[in-house]
């Protein structure tokens, strides 16, 4: 397969921490880059300072049918990858109204300006044009101590933020069934490594840890999560955009489960290497709190499907060194945390 033909690509939500990952993929492989996004508390123009002079910037929520529309036009889009989402589970249980809205209205907006879009092109333009719906394992509900979720795992979500991912999704799979719109669908694991918001769990403990501050680990801590690194996400969902089959759906997994205690522990260890206490373990801040309200046991992902179809491979085969280049980046990197955090609090 050559090299692909250079396409317009219209990233939703490219100023988060997956989205701003895969534009930097985008950009270094030739293609025209339109990133749209609201610029919420988790999306920052400073995740994209590395291509920012390489892409165009449009600040625009997907809930608005103008300015999606706009884009789409001006721009001749040839992909639409969505990122914008309400992504954080304690979030949606303490509101689940924005979740409703982004996730579900959001998708479903966008949904619709992408169908007028895709039914104005010339026949050549339609059988290039995707629309790449990203989503989350946690859609397919939890798992217990054995098994795996693939594309064939039937939905059931658990928390609002899962139920609302899964009626975007569903709302997605419908527009190909029903209208054509070649829509794809990816579901990923638990994300980690740089430019991550610090309310999720990896960035939050070590930021937690520096300040001295209790590490505080939902329950007992057993509960499981498969891990991969936001890069090899970024380049499954490429590969799902290049090669994927529209109405079809992949999975993305890291192959590395680890219990949160666990994953905990190993941000200790971490830290006690490259920032040592002035006395003792960071291993000594661990608190365990209150459960999480439906708090899903395990997840872990079969990816065979993306590895066989689309030439997917990891090159994070092990999630203790991304751990390591991870808690590097953030204390090499404070001042990019105490920015988002700042102007995420006005």
């Amino acid at each position: 397969m050559g090299k692909p033909s250079v396409k317009n690509v219209m990233v939703t939500g490219g100023a988060g921490f997956i989205g701003s990952c895969f534009v930097e993929q985008l950009v270094q492989e030739g293609h025209r880059v339109v990133v749209f996004d609201a610029l919420t508390y988790a999306g920052h123009r400073a995740n994209l300072a590395a291509v920012e002079s390489k892409i165009e910037f449009v600040e625009g929520d997907i809930r608005d049918l103008a300015a999606v529309r706009s884009v789409l036009a001006e721009r001749s889009i040839d992909w639409i990858v969505n990122f914008a989402a309400e992504s954080h589970v304690d979030r949606s249980i303490e509101n689940a109204a924005d979740f409703v809205h982004t996730n579900v209205v959001g998708v479903f907006t966008l949904l619709g300006a992408a169908l007028e879009h895709f039914e104005k092109l010339p026949a050549n333009k339609k059988s290039e044009f995707r629309f790449i719906q990203v989503s989350t394992d946690e859609v397919f509900g939890s798992l217990g101590e054995t098994g795996h979720f693939t594309e064939e795992t039937p939905y059931a979500p658990n928390s609002p933020y899962s139920a609302s991912k899964a009626g975007g999704d569903h709302l997605a799979r419908a527009w190909f069934h029903t209208y054509r719109l070649p829509v794809i669908i990816t579901n990923c694991s638990n994300n980690y490594g740089p430019r991550q918001y610090p309310e999720k769990l990896i960035p939050h403990m070590i930021q937690c840890a520096l300040a001295e501050k209790p590490l505080p680990v939902y329950g007992d801590g057993r509960n499981v999560r498969d891990w991969i690194h936001v890069s090899d996400h970024s380049r499954g969902i490429y590969l799902a955009a290049l090669k994927g089959v529209p109405g079809e759906s992949y999975c993305f997994g890291g192959r590395s489960e680890r219990r949160n205690i666990d994953v905990v522990r190993g941000i200790c260890r971490e830290l006690d290497g490259l920032k040592p206490r002035a006395r003792g373990s960071y291993e000594e801040l661990i608190s365990f709190v209150i459960d999480r309200k439906g708090h899903d046991w395990r997840y872990a992902i079969d990816d065979v499907k993306a590895e066989r179809d689309l030439g997917f491979k990891r090159e994070y085969g092990e999630f203790e060194t991304g751990l390591k280049q991870t808690v590097r980046w953030y204390l090499e990197n404070d001042a990019w945390v105490q920015a988002v955090m700042k102007e995420s609090a006005r």
